[in-house]
């Protein structure tokens, strides 16, 4: 298994798609510090960063750090069926579920670094632009590392999802489709049919882990965000159990 998990990694760091990443969590570290700097409430004060509540909310990442890792997650498991490379894999590795689990769990490292290296960035470009107005970064230690941790388990849950989806679809354009309906256009839908469920939405939830929402419990969003990443894995895993390799 230790075999199978360096392998996944080794193929997620040897290509150049972290990197494109890596670029997109810089780009979101900027506009939040240009918000900062040139944004203004409509009588032109800028009451929107003038308490830790706040500010909290503006460098709080966990839902764009979930979204993110779930395409993150939904490439880098649906690549594999489009190069063929999970061919070799899965010789190696007879047992699909074991390669499967050594791969998700790669994704969840990688989703959860992702999110938190988002969270880092965003924090700092905020607490520096922070300099240019009136206000001084007002976030206790404490809740730096509640919104960091915070937002390193939605990146893990969200890259889980983003792979079970990408098991299920196996091509990129379709993993990336189908996790951006799930995410995106799907979760307004359920609400509009059934609208108790607006609390257990997977953007809700992560805004709950991060210390900005309060729609349900802490361990309450800790098993909603899971129950949204195990679903689409574990059909993931029975599809690639029950169908051939290509």
């Amino acid at each position: 298994m230790r075999r199978l998990v360096r392998s996944e990694f080794r193929k997620l760091t040897t290509t150049k798609m972290p990197l494109a990443f890596l670029g997109v969590l810089i780009g979101f570290a900027a506009i939040n510090a240009f918000i900062v700097i040139a944004g203004t409430d409509m009588d032109g004060s800028k009451t929107f960063i003038s308490t830790a509540a706040d500010q909290q909310s503006l460098v709080a990442f966990a839902s764009n750090g979930f979204t993110l890792a779930a395409l993150f997650g939904a490439i880098a498991v649906s690549r594999e069926y489009g190069h063929h490379t999970v061919i070799p894999t899965f010789l190696a590795s007879p047992r699909r579920h074991r390669a499967v689990g050594a791969q998700l769990g790669a994704v969840a490292v990688g989703g959860g670094v992702l999110s938190l290296t988002g969270t880092a960035l965003t924090t700092v470009a905020v607490a520096l632009a922070l300099g240019t107005t009136d206000y001084g970064f007002l976030l206790a230690g404490g809740d730096v590392a509640h919104i960091l941790v915070a937002s390193t388990f939605a990146g893990a849950a969200g890259a889980v999802l983003g792979g079970g989806m990408g098991a299920i679809i196996r091509t990129v354009g379709g993993a990336v489709t189908g996790t951006t309906i799930a995410l995106i256009i799907l979760p307004p839908l359920i609400v509009q049919l059934a609208s108790g469920t607006g609390s257990w939405m997977p953007n809700v939830l992560v805004n709950v882990l991060a210390g900005v929402g309060a729609e349900v419990s802490t361990p309450a969003a800790v098993g909603g965000l899971a129950a949204w990443a195990l679903v689409p894995a574990a059909i993931g895993l029975v599809a690639i159990q029950r169908r051939d390799v290509v």
